[in-house]
């Protein structure tokens, strides 16, 4: 199944006061490379983020974001701090009797010292904030591969229309070989009998000259190739494994195919053909590098 490289997943769910949000989006990339962005409580989960979204993604430049609330008064608590409220105490009365003065902080005074009493949250069950975490994922990593089988068909559709407009030159390659043959025979034939003037010439060396002209232009291996190359990339993209890398060396070696026939070509219009092979060899590779 061809998939792109880009695609983009959201999803939020929520238990009673509690809600979790995951979000990705990706773009292309060489190999898999994931960002996972969560809150600081959530850090612990990262190598399981990680590990779950590695089973449905295989390629690409992933960024994922999650984000954690938690609307319940129960999760915090305050706490008194009383080692440090009694260490304020011990400076404030040394402050005191260095100046000869009053120490006249009271209780409600000493408590708005730093650190004396804070508000703190509560842990959390870790089963109860995965189970919360997991189901975000699995929404979002569903609405996300969605979208990038949803454009991989699209980008198949092109890459077999392509296809299809480059096996129209290769046609034309193949039948114009023959007729440029035929084309140089009959101009070497009157260009020896403009020279010999009424003497006979013989023709198997005509034959023979025929023949090394052949050897030189013929491109019916490369085509034959290139043929077979376009056909594997048609069965590739009726896989159901990650096509990416796999279409990525089809395309250097029908990209060599064409550079070969070009090299050989001593006709304009089989010239012509070759390039636009070339081209459209070019904007195939361009194509794949959207894939999975």
């Amino acid at each position: 199944m061809v998939k792109s490289m880009t695609g983009f997943g959201r999803c939020e769910v929520s238990e009673g006061e509690r809600r979790m949000t995951v979000e990705m989006k990706s773009v292309n990339h060489r190999y898999l490379d994931m960002n996972v962005k969560m809150p600081k409580k959530l850090n612990f989960f990262e190598s399981a983020v990680r590990s779950f979204l590695k089973n449905s993604l295989q390629r690409g430049k992933v960024d994922v974001f999650v984000t954690y609330e938690d609307l319940t008064e129960s999760n915090l608590t305050l706490h008194y701090n009383k080692a440090v409220a009694a260490e304020y105490w011990q400076y404030l009365n040394q402050i005191a009797q260095d100046f000869g003065i009053v120490n006249d902080v009271q209780a409600g005074g000493l408590s708005r010292y730093p650190e004396v009493l804070v508000m703190e949250e509560q842990q959390v069950d870790e089963k109860e904030l995965w189970h919360l975490l997991e189901q975000a994922l699995k929404g979002a990593c569903q609405q996300f591969v969605e979208t990038r089988i949803t454009e991989g068909e699209s980008l198949k559709r092109d890459l077999l229309l392509k296809l299809d407009e480059m096996a129209v030159h290769v046609d034309f390659i193949e039948e114009r070989g023959p007729q440029i043959l035929t084309e140089y025979r009959q101009k070497l034939e009157n260009k020896v009998q403009d020279l010999l003037k009424d003497t006979q010439m013989e023709e198997s060396r005509l034959a023979a000259e025929v023949i090394l002209y052949a050897d030189k232009i013929c491109v019916d291996e490369e085509t034959v190739r290139l043929r077979s190359h376009m056909e594997h990339t048609r069965t590739t993209l009726s896989g159901e494994d990650s096509v990416g890398r796999k279409l990525d060396f089809i395309a250097q070696e029908m990209n060599r195919e064409a550079n070969t026939i070009l090299s050989k070509a001593n006709d304009l219009e089989i010239s012509n053909h070759a390039i636009e092979l070339k081209t459209g060899i070019e904007k195939i590779r361009e194509q794949i590098q959207n894939i999975e």
